[in-house]
């Protein structure tokens, strides 16, 4: 049996138990999640011992849970929607798998532009650009444009255009700027391409450390795990890196977040509007940061994340989730058309 068919198998077999567990008589809810962090099982643990309220979670990649949730139709046993990209969750929303989330806790607590009425964000994560300290001077890249200019040639490492985290980028850059300046931009980052995209953040941040191409765009939580790590290799590469917080002097660096929206067919919707809230507690909020390297939504909420403190305060674009989101096929046809692939 392939691997493809094994997690799908695994898939069935926990969704019809998800099944099976709503009709019990204790509290459940049933969570479909594409965020993949150990680290947050203690945020469910934490959540259960709070309310009582058990659990059910189904893991899975983006586009199968969006699937599944479509094709399980008005029966499927799914609450919740988890995703780590705001193109993602705009994509299921107008699919019209969420419904409107109505909880004054999140008026209050998550700031507008990373909520809209359907799904909310309730961590954040910065795409930085991060360079070789005996490579690239810090003044060569101090905007997502910079790193178009020819004066990079063959110093640019990047992962695929088509991953949401890019998608993101273009897609926010097409809010900024427009479609054609984002696709010329595209074209500017292709030729100054290294080598053809592959990998994930890590691999380019450790490219870059060994000196085979001079800069990259990262997510910052990964740049902050080699910060943390105890691992020699992980050490010696971060003490090769430094990070720019992109485009200070205008919009502010891109942000893009992890979050979350209440399916319209919820069968357990009102635990689900709690653990909503409860992502928006100071502790849950702490812990994301802590715990998983991002920024809390809430930015009320102190955080001891010494790799995040090191990285420095920086301005974030407020472009709200949603004006961004809906560009995201506009910045994969723009990619596509520079040769991103």
């Amino acid at each position: 049996m392939t691997s493809t068919l094994k997690r799908l198998g695994a898939l069935t077999t926990l969704a019809l138990a998800c099944q099976t567990l709503v009709h019990a008589a204790e509290p459940v809810l049933n969570i479909y999640s594409a965020r993949h962090y150990q680290t947050d099982e203690a945020l469910y643990s934490d959540f259960t011992k709070q309310t009582g309220i058990k659990i059910n979670r189904l893991d899975g990649k983006e586009d199968e849970l969006l699937e599944r949730i479509k094709n399980e139709g008005r029966n499927s046993p799914a609450d919740i929607l988890i995703t780590v990209d705001a193109a993602r969750l705009e994509m299921a929303d107008d699919a019209g798998l969420f419904q409107p989330i109505n909880s004054k806790v999140l008026q209050s607590r998550i700031p507008d532009h990373l909520r809209t009425p359907n799904w909310i964000a309730f961590s954040t994560r910065a795409r930085a650009i991060v360079y070789n300290r005996a490579g690239v001077k810090a003044e060569w890249v101090q905007t997502y444009a910079d790193l178009a200019n020819p004066r990079l040639k063959g110093q640019v490492c990047m992962r695929s255009g088509s991953h949401p985290y890019n998608l993101s980028l273009g897609a926010s850059m097409i809010a900024h700027e427009g479609e054609a300046a984002t696709e010329a931009w595209a074209r500017g980052l292709v030729q100054n391409f290294a080598r053809e995209p592959k990998g994930g953040d890590t691999d380019q941040l450790k490219a870059v450390a060994a000196g085979e191409c001079g800069v990259t765009i990262s997510n910052s939580y990964y740049l902050a795990r080699l910060l943390r790590s105890t691992k020699p290799a992980d050490r010696k590469a971060a003490d090769a890196l430094n990070i720019v917080w992109p485009n200070q002097k205008t919009y502010g660096a891109h942000i893009n977040v992890s979050g979350a929206g209440i399916i319209k067919t919820a069968p357990n919707k009102e635990a689900a509007i709690k653990f909503l809230e409860y992502l928006s507690s100071d502790k849950a909020q702490a812990y994301f940061a802590d715990g998983n390297n991002e920024w809390p939504a809430v930015s009320s909420v102190k955080i001891d994340n010494e790799a995040l403190k090191a990285m420095g305060n920086f301005k974030a674009d407020t472009l709200p989730m949603e004006d961004m989101a809906r560009n995201a096929v506009k910045a994969q046809k723009a990619f596509d058309r520079a040769g991103w692939r």
